[in-house]
C-alpha cells in the first residue's frame, strides 16, 4: 500500500491551520514538503502530516516557534532521536514548572477573591469599615483593614 501523499491545502485542512500557515511554517524551515512537482506545487507525506501536528501541539503548550525549530533541526545530528527526546523532555519540565508556578498564583488569587466575596456578604454597610470590629470578626486573619491594636490585645 502507498503512502498517502497531500497537496499543500489538504494538509492545512487536515491540521485544522491555513495554507498561510503551512507557508509560514515551511519559510521558517519547521516543515518542508516531501517534494514539489515541476510546476512548484507542494506534496506532504503523512509523516510530513505528523510532525505538523507536533508542531502545532507543541505550540499549545506555550512552546515558542525558536523553541520549536531548536529540536527540529536537531534532526540533522541525532539520527536515533534520543536527543530530541531528552531536550523536549526538559523543554516539558520546565513548562510543567512555569505552568504549576502561575497555578499557584491563581490559586491564591482566588483564595482572595473568595475571601473577599465572604466578608462583603457578611458586612451590612458597605461604606462601613469592614474592620470596625476587629476583635471579634471572623475576616481578621486576612483584612487589610483590621486595625493592629484591637488584633494585637
Amino acid at each position: 500500500m502507498s503512502e498517502k501523499i497531500y497537496r499543500i491545502g489538504d494538509i492545512a485542512r487536515k491540521a485544522k491551520v491555513t495554507v498561510r500557515t503551512v507557508r509560514y511554517y515551511e519559510s521558517l524551515n519547521l516543515i518542508t514538503p516531501s517534494f514539489r512537482s515541476n510546476g512548484g506545487q507542494r506534496y506532504y507525506s503523512e509523516k510530513d502530516l505528523l510532525y505538523l501536528k507536533r508542531i502545532l501541539e507543541l505550540k499549545e503548550l506555550d512552546f515558542t516557534l525558536d523553541e520549536i525549530k531548536k529540536i527540529i533541526n536537531m534532526k540533522d545530528f541525532d539520527k536515533t532521536g534520543e536527543n530530541r527526546k531528552k531536550e523536549l523532555l526538559h523543554q516539558y519540565r520546565n513548562k510543567l514548572s512555569l505552568i504549576l508556578d502561575k497555578k499557584n498564583i491563581l490559586e491564591t488569587k482566588i483564595d482572595s477573591i473568595n475571601w473577599h466575596i465572604r466578608q462583603l456578604q457578611s458586612n451590612v454597610d458597605f461604606r462601613e469599615c469592614p474592620g470596625k470590629d476587629c476583635i471579634s470578626c471572623p475576616f481578621k486573619e486576612g483584612c487589610r483593614f483590621a486595625l493592629d491594636d484591637e488584633i494585637n490585645d
